[in-house]
C-alpha cells in the first residue's frame, strides 16, 4: 500500500498571473506528487466552484482560503489512505466538502490534492502517470486540436467566436501532427501580416489575435494558412471551431458584436452549417448556450450527422449532465476538463460514460494553465483519442505537447489515434472524407 503521509499546499500563479492552488502529496515510502491546477476564463455556470478570497489581494482572486482547506481539512481527512485507491481519496474529499459543486472547500483545493495523489501513487509504483492509469494497454497518443486564431474571452472579443483550431487529420504520428500544426500557425501568421495585422501579441492560449472584419474572415485566414503551409485542406489539415456561444448569448439572442448582428439559435446553427459546407471543418464546440435546450436539439439534428459536435459548457465534465445529454441525443462528443468537476475520479467517469455511449472524448486544458504536464499523461492513460491544450507557443502549452512528444519517443510501440477518433467520422474507413471545400 502507498499510504498518504502528509500534504502541503501553497498559493501559486497560473499563466494569466491569477492565483491558483499548488499541492504536494507525500507518501510513507517517500514518494511525492506535485500539482498546480489551472483555471478557466470562459467558464460554464454549472462547473464546480473555485474558491476565491475576495477582498483586495489579487483583485479578489486570491486562493489563501482554498490553500487553507487543503492544510486544515483535506490533509487530516486523507492522511493514512492508500494513494493507489484514487476513488476512495476523491470520494473522501467530496463527502468532506458536503456540497454538490465543491463550493465549501473549493474545487481548486480538491483537484490539487486529487492530481497530486495520482502522481504520488504513480511514482510509488515507479511508473509514469499514463501507465499507472492504464497498465494493461499500450499508450495511445491523441490527435491534437491546436489553437491558431483566437477571439472571444481569450482575445478581448476581437471577434466573437473563441477559437479557430487546426486538426492534423492526415498525420501518421503525434510528432508529425505537431510539426504540421506548428507549420500552419506560422503560415497563418504570415497571412495575417500580409493583410496588415500585428501578430506580435497572442491570446491567452497562444493563438493569433487580430481585429478581423467577421468571424468567417477568421476561417478564410486559417484556410489560407493551411494552403500556404503546403498541407492539403481537409485531407492533411482540417479545422475545428470553438464557438463558445454562451459568452455572447444575451436576452435569448446570440449577439455577434464584431459584426453588429444578432441571431436566433436556429439562425446561428444555420450559419455554422454554412461554414461546414464551405470549409474543411471537422469539429464544432459549444455551438449554442449552455442552457439553450431547444437550440441544442436543433444543432444536434443539423450538425451531429456531419461533424463532431462537442459539448464543453454544455456538459462541464459532469456525469449527470452528460448522461442527460446522451438520453436526449444531444451532441456526439464531450470536452473533458478535470477542474470543471473537481476530481480525477469524476472526470474519468465522464470518459467512461461517453465511451459507452459512442461519444468521442477530447481532453482539454484551460485558458489559465500552469507548467504542469500531467494533462498529457491523462490523455494517453485514459485513451481519450483527442487533446486540446492551446497553440504551439507559450510554455504552459508546450509543456503538454513536449510531454506527449517524449512519451511517443520513449514508447516505440505507442499507437497514434489519428482522425478515426473524430465523431461522427469514427465509423468511416478513410480519415476525413473532406475535400478542400469541406463537403462530405
Amino acid at each position: 500500500m502507498a499510504l498518504i503521509a502528509g500534504l502541503h499546499a501553497w498559493e501559486a500563479l497560473d499563466s494569466r498571473g491569477t492565483p491558483t492552488v499548488g499541492c504536494v502529496v507525500r507518501l510513507a515510502d517517500g514518494s511525492e506528487g506535485e500539482a498546480i491546477v489551472p483555471s478557466g476564463a470562459s467558464t460554464g455556470t454549472h462547473e464546480a466552484h473555485e474558491r476565491r478570497d475576495g477582498g483586495e489581494r489579487y483583485g479578489g482572486k486570491g486562493v489563501a482560503g482554498a490553500v487553507g482547506s487543503v492544510l486544515a481539512e483535506i490533509a487530516p481527512a486523507i492522511v493514512g489512505l492508500d494513494a493507489a485507491d484514487q476513488a476512495l481519496v476523491d470520494t473522501t474529499m467530496r463527502e468532506l466538502d458536503g456540497t454538490a459543486n465543491l463550493s465549501r472547500l473549493g474545487a481548486n483545493a480538491v483537484l490539487a490534492a486529487s492530481v497530486a495523489t495520482a502522481l504520488a501513487a504513480a511514482r510509488s509504483q515507479r511508473l509514469p502517470l499514463w501507465q499507472a492509469l492504464c497498465p494493461d494497454l499500450p499508450p495511445l497518443l491523441p490527435l491534437p486540436m491546436v489553437n491558431v486564431v483566437s477571439g472571444g474571452a481569450h482575445a478581448g472579443g476581437l471577434i466573437d467566436v473563441q477559437d479557430f483550431l487546426v486538426v492534423p487529420v492526415g498525420a501518421s504520428s503525434f510528432s508529425e501532427a505537431i510539426e504540421w500544426a506548428s507549420r500552419v500557425r506560422a503560415a497563418t501568421a504570415e497571412v495575417l501580416r500580409e493583410r496588415g495585422h500585428d501578430t506580435s501579441l497572442v491570446a491567452d492560449e497562444g493563438g493569433l489575435a487580430a481585429p478581423l472584419p467577421s468571424n468567417r474572415a477568421a476561417l478564410d485566414v486559417l484556410l489560407a494558412g493551411i494552403q500556404r503551409s503546403g498541407l492539403e485542406p481537409g485531407v492533411e489539415a482540417a479545422i475545428a471551431v470553438d464557438i463558445a456561444a454562451t459568452q455572447f448569448l444575451a436576452d435569448g439572442a446570440y449577439v455577434l458584436a464584431s459584426e453588429n448582428r444578432s441571431l436566433r439559435a436556429q439562425e446561428l446553427v444555420d450559419e455554422i452549417a454554412a461554414w461546414v459546407a464551405d470549409y474543411p471543418i471537422v469539429s464544432v464546440e459549444d455551438a449554442l448556450g449552455e442552457d439553450d435546450d431547444a437550440g441544442w436539439r436543433y444543432a444536434s439534428d443539423r450538425l451531429a450527422p456531419i461533424v463532431q459536435l462537442l459539448g464543453d459548457d454544455l456538459f462541464v465534465t459532469s456525469p449527470p449532465r452528460l448522461e442527460a445529454g446522451i438520453r436526449g441525443g444531444i451532441a456526439n462528443a464531450v470536452l473533458v476538463k478535470p477542474n470543471q468537476v473537481g476530481t480525477l475520479t469524476d472526470a474519468w467517469r465522464v470518459v467512461e460514460i461517453a465511451r459507452a455511449a459512442g461519444y468521442a472524448t477530447v481532453l482539454s486544458a484551460r485558458s489559465g494553465e500552469t507548467e504542469d504536464s500531467w494533462l498529457a499523461d491523462l490523455a494517453v492513460g485514459w485513451r481519450t483519442g483527442q487533446v486540446k491544450v492551446g497553440s504551439t507557443t507559450r510554455s504552459e502549452r508546450t509543456a503538454k505537447w513536449n510531454r506527449l512528444l517524449r512519451i511517443e519517443a520513449e514508447e516505440p510501440g505507442a499507437a497514434f489515434a489519428g482522425a478515426a477518433v473524430l465523431a461522427p467520422l469514427a465509423s468511416h474507413d478513410s480519415p476525413t472524407h473532406l475535400h478542400p471545400g469541406g463537403q462530405k
